[in-house]
């Protein structure tokens, strides 16, 4: 039997909650088979429960829009200073040879080695935290920033100046429009990246967040609210991930347009 035209076409959408379903069938039927108690697999239903409580009386989501925020700031340290720093290594060859061996040693240490240090020098929790985030993304962007930049061919960069073109405009015509693609990939990673910071800050040390509510359901033996809780997390960071892809659809698009 063929299938109908658009489902054919909309077929990647249409599996996602079928596969939703069959994982949420899989674990209702593994703990009914094993009869396990709810502290230590609750049910797809006493998740959904848990959430719902939670959610009406103000905890996940008061607990939300504080990860948001941690989130939102360490990610946009790191977009401002990884864009400008990597625009810069790129432009200088020899500048990317004297640094680039301090900030490779810098990814090499672990972040629960320096949290100590970040705990003394900042005395703020949600700044601690979006520090963290913006450290894990900031490498990854850094490199996409270099790579977008260098990738420009210099036989385009030779024609602007020939038509007495400067570098801001060299900058913004050329330099920026071309390294957009890949520049938006390292988007993609960091804004993933920035929810992991976050959520491994806030389970160290932190007194609110998601990752304190993590804790806090650990601690209460709460299984059915650690397993909301991480949901949560799951829908937020999908939901962060989809919007950056959004933009670099609509950017990507009008610059096409424009072109």
């Amino acid at each position: 039997m063929r299938l109908p035209r658009w489902v054919r076409a909309n077929i990647q959408y249409l599996l996602i909650p079928f596969v939703l379903g069959l994982f949420l069938l899989l674990w209702e039927t593994l703990i009914v088979v094993n009869r396990y108690p709810a502290f230590i697999l609750p049910t797809p239903a006493q998740v959904a429960e848990s959430f719902v409580e939670y959610w009406q009386n103000g905890i996940i989501p008061r607990h939300v829009s504080i990860t948001l925020f941690e989130i939102g700031l360490g990610f946009s340290i790191a977009f401002v200073f990884a864009s400008s720093v990597g625009y810069l290594l790129a432009k200088s060859p020899l500048l990317e040879k004297i640094v680039s061996p301090y900030l490779i040693a810098t990814q090499a240490i672990p972040i629960v080695a320096i949290a100590p240090l970040i705990i003394i020098w900042i005395n703020t929790g949600s700044a601690q935290n979006a520090l963290i985030a913006a450290l894990i993304t900031f490498f990854p962007m850094l490199v996409n920033t270099i790579v977008g930049v260098r990738g420009v061919r210099d036989e385009y960069r030779a024609l602007l100046r020939s038509y007495a073109a400067n570098r801001w405009q060299v900058f913004m015509k050329l330099e920026v429009p071309a390294a957009l693609p890949i520049f938006l990939g390292g988007v993609r990673v960091g804004v993933t990246l920035s929810v992991i910071g976050v959520i491994v800050a806030e389970l160290m040390w932190a007194d609110r967040g998601l990752g304190f509510l993590i804790n806090f359901a650990q601690g209460h033996l709460d299984t059915p609210l650690l397993f909301a809780t991480v949901a949560t997390l799951s829908i937020m960071a999908i939901v962060l991930y989809l919007t950056v892809v959004l933009i670099e659809k609509i950017i990507l698009r009008w610059r096409r347009n424009v072109q």
